[in-house]
């Protein structure tokens, strides 16, 4: 087309009165811009990426067909990423339901669901994600205790449910820019400094208590079968007060924490 276009103009240079070719060398131009915008059209989509095209401001639709593609010319054109991303929120201090300051942060999978209102609706879809999670991650961390008892959900003993639950507010807050959220989890959870020393030494105190209620339990139920298989059997008729030393007894057995050492009496019972 170059060619015929070089060659359309020299005929006119060498015919100028000459009708034909004037207009051999304005066809010769048009093909060539037909060309240029044909070519210009062209464009090639890689896989895992779409383009939202646009036509004179106008959103006509996205290509998601990977490989060689022909666009509608005089389109603008945007690249828009459909692959599976994630990031790690910052670490965020707040206080969870008890009022204590945690530090916690979370890590959040997603990816453009809807490509054009990912394009606009929102300035920076990147941007708007990140901020909308930290909010989402202090919201959930401020309605759960760090760490509950028995049967309270908490940050740290149930990270299935709160996994669940933040993956759901995320969702919810980003639907407006067309994202999708596949997973959201913890990915750090911890005390503030000021108070982790603190916090520390009441989770082990909570733990040797709970260890103790265990072991007196025990203890007890050890101490009532010996005094029934006793009594059942007729081993040996206790009154009151020697029932009472040997419950005594067999107590600071069970719960002492050193190993005790056995006294033989050689006499009689009730010397």
């Amino acid at each position: 087309m170059i060619v015929a276009l070089v060659g359309g103009w020299k005929a006119i240079g060498q015919y100028p009165g000459a009708s034909h070719p004037l207009w051999f060398g304005v066809l010769a131009t048009a093909c060539l811009l037909a060309a240029v915008l044909i070519v210009a059209s062209i464009t090639v989509v890689q896989p895992g990426q779409t383009i939202v095209v646009q036509l004179f401001g106008r959103y006509i639709g996205t290509v998601r067909q990977t490989g060689l593609q022909w666009l509608v010319p005089l389109t603008r054109r945007r690249t828009v990423s459909v692959r599976v991303r994630n990031f790690e929120t910052a670490r965020l201090k707040v206080n969870d339901a008890d009022g204590n300051p945690v530090e916690i942060a979370g890590i959040v999978v997603w990816q453009v669901a809807d490509t054009a209102r990912a394009t606009f609706a929102v300035e920076d879809a990147i941007g708007f994600i990140t901020v909308q999670a930290e909010s989402a991650v202090r919201h959930v961390a401020r309605s759960y205790p760090y760490d509950g008892g028995a049967g309270v959900e908490s940050l740290r003993g149930s990270t299935d449910v709160i996994s669940g639950e933040l993956a759901q507010e995320v969702a919810e807050r980003v639907s407006v820019a067309g994202l999708e959220i596949i997973e959201v989890r913890i990915s750090h959870l911890a005390y503030a400094p000021e108070i982790a020393q603190a916090m520390l030494q009441r989770q082990q105190a909570a733990a040797v208590v709970a260890a103790r209620s265990t072991i007196v339990q025990g203890a007890v139920g050890m101490v009532q079968m010996a005094l029934t298989e006793l009594s059942r059997q007729g081993v040996v008729e206790l009154d009151e007060e020697r029932r009472a030393a040997m419950v005594s007894n067999l107590l600071v057995v069970l719960c002492g924490e050193s190993r005790a050492t056995p006294v033989v009496n050689a006499g009689t019972l009730y010397a």
